[in-house]
């Protein structure tokens, strides 16, 4: 099938991999326009324009979709389809019309539940045992089309962010290989999404990354998880005369009791409004990341100890 392919970040890649793998012909590939980025904020392309032009395919990356000209560019390419994961702006409905099949989308949860930008966070954030790959048939609604597959992934109780952004991006793009193989076999079915559970995965702010100990311990370690590794979930300690931000990667449920994020014994077990919870690996600024005895050889937190939390 002919294939225009539209995404942005690393998740997205192995559905495009995949979709070279199958041996369909993308046509063209559609990526936000490079971004500064790091130390010295040089302009960086996204993970899908590196691996499309390390492939020769042609890449376009226009500030936006909405413009004429730019819609008859895009249907020039007389797709068959276009394939869309992860883009990150907003599809216009001449786009979505464009391909003679329309549009399909892999999403990261089990539609309805979690429409939006961050289905992976949220849904750890909420504790959900479950979640899934889903392809469906784009409307002009936010992530409001008919369903035509879904994987179920199951969630860990202490699997981060991380390592579900991974599985999902597996999964997704071999699910998205079987929509369109069944599509061009004129096979591939959908069904409205159900009308009852909805629930929406807003963006993640950065108000939300600290993490607050008076929560219980529970809801503290989920946030950690979710939010690790990026943005990651951080809290400010002070070995010294300064306060310093450290990232929290992962925790482990504990037992113990005490004021809302005091340090409650030597390996980094911190009090939360209920119950507590033990830190496993930790960040500095700068640093790499580190075990909890690595950590504390250089930044001695004792007992007793108090952690800064939103709440004090």
């Amino acid at each position: 099938m002919r294939v225009v392919f539209i995404g942005t970040p690393e998740f997205a890649v192995p559905t495009l991999s995949g979709i070279a793998a199958a041996g369909h012909a993308i046509v063209a590939v559609y990526s936000q326009p490079p971004r500064p980025a790091g130390r010295g904020m040089a302009e960086r392309r996204s993970a899908v324009h590196e691996f499309a032009a390390r492939r020769g395919l042609a890449v376009h990356t226009p500030a936006s979709l909405r413009r004429e000209n730019e819609q008859r560019a895009f249907a020039a390419h007389a797709a068959d389809v276009g394939v869309v994961v992860a883009y990150g702006l907003i599809l216009p409905e001449p786009i979505l019309a464009a391909p003679r099949d329309g549009c399909l989308n892999l999403h990261a949860s089990a539609l309805p539940r979690w429409r939006g930008a961050a289905p992976i966070q949220r849904a750890i954030m909420a504790g959900d045992s479950e979640t899934a790959a889903t392809v469906m048939r784009m409307d002009a609604g936010l992530d409001t089309g008919p369903v035509c597959l879904e994987r179920r992934v199951p969630i860990g109780p202490d699997m981060t962010g991380g390592e579900l952004h991974d599985v999902l991006a597996e999964q997704g793009g071999q699910l998205m290989v079987e929509a369109l193989a069944a599509l061009e076999r004129g096979a591939l079915r959908s069904a409205p999404q159900r009308a009852d559970g909805i629930t929406y995965a807003a963006k993640i702010g950065k108000d939300e990354t600290r993490i607050d100990f008076a929560k219980p311990a529970q809801a503290v370690h989920n946030h950690v998880r979710a939010l690790s590794p990026v943005p990651g979930a951080w809290v400010e300690a002070a070995a010294g005369a300064r306060p310093e931000r450290l990232k929290v990667l992962r925790t482990a449920l504990a037992q113990g009791s005490g004021p809302p994020g005091a340090v409650l014994s030597e390996d980094l077990t911190i009090a939360c409004g209920e119950g507590a919870v033990r830190i496993l690996e930790v960040q500095r600024s700068g640093k790499r990341p580190m075990t909890v005895p690595e950590f504390l050889r250089g930044f001695p937190l004792r007992p007793g100890h108090l952690l800064s939390s939103p709440s004090r």
